[in-house]
């Protein structure tokens, strides 16, 4: 169990920087920071207040970096901030200790057979979709999140989880021999 806690821990705190990142690179960021910046500007409530346990390491990380001013520093940190996000992912949901509402979406449909990648990208999309109607900041970053997504999640969600724990149970007494 405290190897499966750091690594939920581990992926919720890596998930907050890289939000950090795609917002910081100022091109656009992913479908859900639509959403909050959407739902932030129609109610005043920050972005990362929005994002509930995340925002405070997004709220954190804003605070003490100064976003870069270079188009190929921020085409950078955009990029590693959407793979960062793909790991993120697949840490906190592979810890085993519940995919959270959003991801528990995903993960739902993903075992009734359908496909990971295409489920997480349309989630996305939709995501993306309501966001930008509310006001939220749409760029090549935020098109790049909701391409790679799903994909992402689709490697690093299985290469992270965790096998289940199997029960003990009592060993059978041996048979005659």
């Amino acid at each position: 169990m405290p190897r499966r806690l750091v690594q939920l821990f581990a992926g919720l705190i890596l998930y907050g920087i890289s939000s950090s990142m795609l917002l910081l690179a100022g091109l656009g960021v992913d479908p859900w920071d639509v959403l909050h910046q959407g739902l932030a500007r129609r109610t005043g409530i920050p972005t990362g207040t929005w994002a509930i346990i995340v925002g405070a390491v997004i709220d954190l990380v804003l605070a003490v970096i100064t976003p870069p001013r270079s188009l190929p520093v921020q085409a950078v940190l955009m990029v590693s901030g959407v793979v960062l996000n793909g790991v993120a992912t697949g840490l906190y949901i592979g810890a085993g200790l519940g995919p959270g509402p959003r991801d528990g979406l995903m993960t739902g449909f993903a075992a009734r057979g359908h496909s990971l990648r295409v489920v997480r990208t349309c989630i996305e999309a939709t995501v993306l979709l309501a966001g930008w109607l509310l006001g939220g900041t749409v760029g090549v970053g935020t098109v790049v999140y909701a391409a790679c997504m799903g994909p992402l999640a689709h490697v690093f969600v299985p290469l992270f989880s965790r096998p289940a724990q199997p029960e003990a149970t009592a060993q059978e007494p041996a048979g005659p021999s």
